[in-house]
């Protein structure tokens, strides 16, 4: 209205010609016009004009546009508008639809285009995270909290910080949070199993932030997830649609639901003591529980029931089994047919030595793939140097004859380097339930010899067998600092000076006097 007045004021004031009026206040010379006659109908005069507030002078200069004519329509229920908008994915519902239904209880109501600007300023009107129109079941926003909460070590006094996760399902707000040690792959993709849990069921899309348990990059040339959590959400059929790198009006439910948890949960918690993260974890589900049940003012409903009438019906059902967190490495095969993880030895199809296989591995199993098919499965295993062997992946021996390495073509290498290299192979092949498991330790010691000499690799042999120390990396500590020589060195006699004293090339003290 402040542009009426400004006309108003140069038209009755300072007697100013249209065009005049128009350069002033750069408004077109009809709507000028329409103003002034809408002035001279009203009958008020300047100082009336004035006085009025600005909903009272439009009532007075536009009755047909007033508050007071749209006030005697009946107002459409726009927490049902918006609720129904919401679910139009699954329903298929239109504004115009809903339009339609309105007016056919309200003949007299406001036409569509006022329907729907209503609708407009009703969403303007909710707080901005709820701007965002999210589709029943269909986005969950991740995030972790920037604050953290002590747990006290009883035993040593240690105080260390847990680490918050906040999930919430975009169209209800209904929220899960839960604590863990960290923010590394295991504890996060840990924390999705247990909120999927907790809704009873998938959404189709998460949005998580870019930390580096989920996203490796994610810019103009798209997105790398971090495999574990690609195989997690492959496992639950999950898209995954990271927000943008500091881009926090991406996912604005994270946003707003991590300052209420603050708010609401952890403020509350901020005097109190914490020995477990299970202990935490038990006071967070009390307090989560009370806020999900808290009435949202501006709906009336508490996220719990948004949660039942819009979320819940159209999520995904949860898979059979739940997501069991494994690691991701890719290994060769040994000549032995093992791949080595973590220490520890696995077998698979001889028929795969020398290629390079995916291995996924949890805390209780070992699954080893070559070109995504699985090819052996084992217990995980947990003291350094154990080895898992599978019978049937073991080739009979006469299949190794014309093999590079074999038996007997080791014992024939280390006869050729010496006595102390024969009984070192026998006693590699005596350590192990099958000969092929001693191949490589046994080719990687011989192989020394093209190094330093088969005289060398003999000494070492000699000192490291009477030392008890036999491994690959041992051996060849002892080449490198030559310490069977040191060893011999223990063993020489001491010279005794008189043997150089009557040398007759060597002058005495008086030849010097």
């Amino acid at each position: 209205m402040k542009q009426v007045r400004d006309v108003l004021q140069l038209h009755s004031v300072m007697n100013l010609s249209l065009r005049k009026i128009e350069g002033a206040t750069n408004v077109a010379k009809s709507t000028i016009s329409d103003y002034i006659k809408r002035f001279m109908d009203s009958g008020l005069n300047i100082e009336q004009i004035n006085i009025l507030n600005d909903d009272e002078l439009h009532l007075k200069l536009f009755p047909e546009h007033s508050l007071g004519v749209k006030s005697k329509k009946v107002m459409p229920d726009m927490s049902y508008l918006h609720q129904e908008m919401k679910l139009r994915k699954k329903t298929k519902v239109t504004m115009k639809l809903l339009w339609e239904e309105y007016i056919e209880t309200n003949p007299d109501g406001y036409r569509y285009t006022q329907f729907r600007l209503h609708y407009s300023r009703y969403k303007q009107k909710l707080n901005p995270s709820m701007r965002q129109t999210h589709l029943a079941g269909e986005k969950l926003f991740v995030d972790y909290s920037g604050l953290t909460v002590s747990i006290h070590n009883q035993r040593t006094g240690e105080i260390d910080k847990t680490q918050i996760f906040v999930a919430v399902l975009g169209a209800s707000g209904y929220t899960f949070v839960h604590a863990t040690p960290t923010q590394k792959q295991e504890d996060f993709i840990y924390s999705h199993v247990m909120c999927y849990n907790f809704f009873g069921g998938v959404p189709r899309v998460v949005v998580p932030d870019n930390l580096k348990s989920a996203i490796i990059s994610n810019n103009k040339n798209g997105v790398v997830l971090n495999e574990s959590y690609a195989d997690l959400n492959r496992h639950y059929s999950v898209a995954v649609q990271p927000a943008r790198p500091r881009k926090p009006k991406d996912k604005p439910k994270a946003e707003q639901g991590v300052q209420a948890i603050q708010r609401y949960i952890l403020a509350r918690l901020r005097h109190h003591k914490f020995f477990s993260v299970d202990e935490l974890n038990e006071a967070l589900s009390e307090l989560l529980d009370r806020y999900n049940n808290k009435i949202v003012n501006h709906l009336q409903k508490s996220r719990t029931e948004l949660f039942e009438e819009i979320d819940k019906p159209y999520l995904n059902p949860l898979p059979l089994n739940s997501y069991v967190y494994k690691q991701l490495k890719i290994a060769k095969v040994n000549q032995d047919y093992h791949i080595t993880l973590e220490k520890c030895n696995y077998s698979v199809p001889f028929q795969y030595i020398r290629e390079e296989v995916e291995v996924k591995y949890s805390t209780q199993s070992v699954n080893i793939y070559h070109k995504h098919k699985l090819i052996a499965t084992h217990p995980r295993l947990r003291r350094v140097g154990d080895t898992s062997t599978l019978h049937e992946h073991m080739p009979n021996e006469h299949q190794y004859v014309n093999e590079k390495m074999n038996p007997d073509r080791l014992r024939l290498w280390a006869r050729n380097i010496g006595d102390y290299a024969s009984v070192f192979v026998e006693d590699a092949f005596a350590e192990v339930e099958h000969n092929p498991q001693a191949y490589k330790k046994i080719s990687a010691v011989l192989s020394l010899a093209k190094l330093y000499g088969n005289t060398e690799l003999e000494l070492a042999l000699m000192y490291a067998t009477k030392m008890n120390t036999i491994t690959t990396r041992s051996i060849k500590s002892i080449l490198d600092k030559k310490l069977y020589l040191a060893k011999s060195a223990n063993n020489v006699p001491t010279v005794q000076p008189s043997l150089f004293n009557t040398h007759t090339n060597i002058r005495g003290a008086d030849e010097y006097k």
